[in-house]
């Protein structure tokens, strides 16, 4: 990775450092195979051939013995450093081996891993409509489900289900995607406030939140599914193949 002249950089931000224990799998999930290709090389070379990114930082995890293995185009891209323990401990680190190179108004575009359907259109509309944008947003699509809460004491592994508490009203309801992209200087200092206050952060847009900000929200894809569940790779495998028959590179 290196400087260059623009004013406002784009930076991408890759968390890797879990192992996907839902799935079963005898190996982390991002190295799972889907359409013979391992799922973490689908994400990053979409996420690499996306024009305008400077580069990107993956964290992994201390004993991950699959990475040295992987071999693909532009591989060397990408900086590797260590992960944490949590979502949000493996983005803060990658930030800080990014912070020789990054400055406070540059962009960071942070990925999940295990989305490796995500549309490259998507992302550079985002890019667009966010260019001029103090702190920035996310990609996400509004709930079409009806959302049901459990009863407090609701046994969620219960074999004939849950009592509901309440019925969301879905109508302002969207669910989150990734890539989520901010101010680099924003997203480090409310990751590291909220590690420091051992608040919980499910994703960056609620570490922001936590400090009083308001991310956008950008109309996604619902192709854009995150692999967490056995039949999500099934689902992946067949996005990714109508996705390169329909169009070649999911633009």
């Amino acid at each position: 990775m290196s400087h260059v002249d623009n004013p406002v950089r784009y930076w991408a931000v890759v968390p890797a450092a879990g192992v996907g224990r839902r799935l079963g799998e005898s190996i982390p999930k991002q190295y799972l195979s889907l359409d013979g290709i391992p799922m973490m090389q689908h994400t990053l070379q979409r996420l690499q051939s996306i024009h305008g990114l400077q580069g990107g930082v993956l964290a992994l995890a201390t004993d991950d013995r699959w990475w040295p293995a992987l071999d693909f185009p532009g591989k060397s891209w990408w900086q590797v450093t260590e992960g944490g323990a949590e979502r949000s401990d493996s983005v803060l680190k990658a930030l800080d081996a990014l912070a020789p190179l990054a400055a406070a108004d540059d962009w960071v575009l942070v990925h999940d891993v295990a989305r490796p359907c995500i549309a490259i259109a998507d992302v550079v509309r985002m890019m667009t409509l966010l260019a001029d944008h103090p702190v920035g947003g996310l990609l996400a699509v509004p709930l079409s489900d009806t959302v049901k809460v459990a009863a407090p004491e609701a046994d969620t592994g219960a074999e004939r289900g849950v009592c509901i508490d309440t019925t969301l009203d879905r109508s302002r309801l969207w669910g989150a995607q990734t890539p989520q992209m901010f101010r680099f200087g924003l997203l480090r200092a409310s990751l590291q406030a909220a590690a420091d206050a051992k608040l919980p952060v499910t994703d960056e847009a609620s570490a922001l939140e936590q400090r009083g900000y308001r991310p956008q929200l950008v109309h996604g894809r619902r192709d854009n599914i995150k692999v967490t569940e056995p039949g999500d790779l099934l689902l992946a495998t067949a996005i990714l193949q109508l996705q390169t028959f329909s169009d070649g590179h999911c633009s």
